[in-house]
């Protein structure tokens, strides 16, 4: 005798009537309900099609609340965060603690750096420039050879193929 267990114990599901669990029959059950009732009373004055849309937005909460979960929680526990976040947590700010003064010697120290630096690399700036220049030359030289033995590749095999086809 053999016994079959889920592999995810959390995620198991005990099946009541047609493989539905008993939160989503009386889901089921009670959106079938009042969305008929909802439509029986509205369709004689308002016309079949206008008494569904009607229905509609009051049956989906309830059948929503017996199917849908979204990181564990159920429909209803996620439209309570979202509300509590939509109104009640308010927006966090920044307040600086720096003045005004700390952040001007900050900046003219960053300028003074700055300044540092472009004096000492003027002279490698020059040689820096003619090494890319040549490694651009170089570059551009072997891919125009790449190019040519890759085009002569392809000619080559096109008249390898057209050549077995008259044989």
């Amino acid at each position: 005798m053999s016994v079959e267990i889920n592999r995810d114990i959390d995620k198991f599901q005990e099946s009541v009537v047609l493989g539905l669990t008993a939160k989503q029959l009386i889901a089921s059950v009670l959106s079938i309900l009042i969305g008929g009732v909802i439509v029986l009373l509205s369709c004689k004055k308002v016309g079949l099609t206008i008494s569904a849309y009607i229905a509609i937005p009051v049956v989906a909460p309830i059948a929503l609340s017996g199917f849908y979960s979204y990181n564990g929680m159920s429909f209803m526990q996620m439209m309570k965060k979202r509300i509590h976040f939509m109104f009640k947590v308010k927006p966090l700010v920044y307040r600086s603690t720096e003045n005004v003064s700390e952040l001007k010697e900050i900046a003219l120290q960053m300028e003074a750096e700055k300044k540092k630096a472009e004096i000492s690399t003027e002279g490698k700036s020059n040689k820096y420039e003619s090494d890319k220049k040549d490694s651009f030359e170089k570059t551009k030289k072997k891919m125009i050879r790449v190019l040519i033995f890759s085009t002569a590749v392809v000619i080559a095999a096109i008249g390898i193929a057209c050549g077995c086809k008259f044989l």
